[in-house]
């Protein structure tokens, strides 16, 4: 299943926030979204999941324009994860997921036990069937977060997006949380603050600056030093390895040597 941009615009009064935008998602692919506050990464990311409609230009889903189907529809293709999801429920860890399953549910098709089957197999999958019974207001932040991936698998898409699904999480949980994203077998658009972790988890990186597509490729062709000072506006140091694995580091003014680089 394929998702495609086509010269697709948005903004908020006189304001243009993304600005003739043209990308296509590969299937299987994990692609990362990157650039500076304020870029246009999640304008962006709600446009290719339908919530927030183009001025010009269309998003394509499977060949067919979003606008044109239904949300129910487009939830059974494609998930969304958007930023600092929350809930002020008291609900259950179990209960966050069941959600995953409501483009299934109606009144010729009410819950069923193929419905407990894949919330069980979720929990599982993302590490928290030990946790079901516990109230969502009881779950550390990384615990959350993965219940949101959770309700996201529940719907059993063929599309994942996530919005800057790392924010807030400590060094472990980031990793652990693209390592099992990545594990999915799913399409994949992930804005991310973190360059190494782009580099590492993304096959292709789009970079963003004012409202466009600055750049589009892999890793090692995206991440370059005179591409990070353009777009970050930071010194840089990039090294590739044998594999062409490419780690960032980036040069503080005034102080030697390099830090691994977290921005975004």
């Amino acid at each position: 299943m394929t998702l495609t941009a086509k010269d697709v615009s948005w903004g908020v009064g006189e304001a243009a926030i993304v600005k003739s935008i043209s990308l296509e998602v590969r299937e299987g692919e994990f692609l990362g979204l990157i650039g500076p506050n304020g870029s246009g990464k999640t304008s962006l990311m709600a446009l290719l999941s339908g919530i927030r409609r183009p001025r010009s230009g269309e998003v394509i889903l499977d060949g067919v324009p979003i606008g044109r189907l239904g949300r129910r529809e487009v939830a059974r293709h494609l998930a969304f994860v958007e930023q600092q999801a929350e809930t002020a429920e008291r609900i259950t860890a179990r209960q966050a997921v069941e959600l995953g399953r409501t483009p299934y549910l109606g009144p010729l098709s009410p819950w069923s036990a193929n419905d407990d089957a894949v919330v069980e197999a979720t929990l599982a999958n993302v590490d928290m069937a030990h946790l079901a019974d516990r109230l969502w207001h009881t779950l550390s932040g990384g615990e959350r977060q993965r219940l949101h991936i959770g309700r996201a698998l529940a719907q059993q898409p063929k599309i994942l997006l996530l919005d800057e699904p790392t924010n807030h999480l400590d060094i472990g949980h980031q990793i652990s949380l693209l390592d099992l994203v990545g594990r999915q077998g799913l399409t994949v658009v992930a804005a991310l603050h973190d360059l190494n972790h782009a580099a590492m988890f993304c096959d292709r990186i789009a970079v963003m600056q004012g409202g466009r597509l600055a750049a589009l490729g892999t890793p090692s062709e995206v991440l370059t030093a005179k591409r990070i000072r353009e777009v970050f506006g930071i010194e840089a140091e990039v090294e590739i390895d044998i594999q062409g694995s490419c780690h960032v580091r980036f040069q503080a003014q005034g102080r030697k040597g390099g830090q691994s680089a977290s921005m975004g």
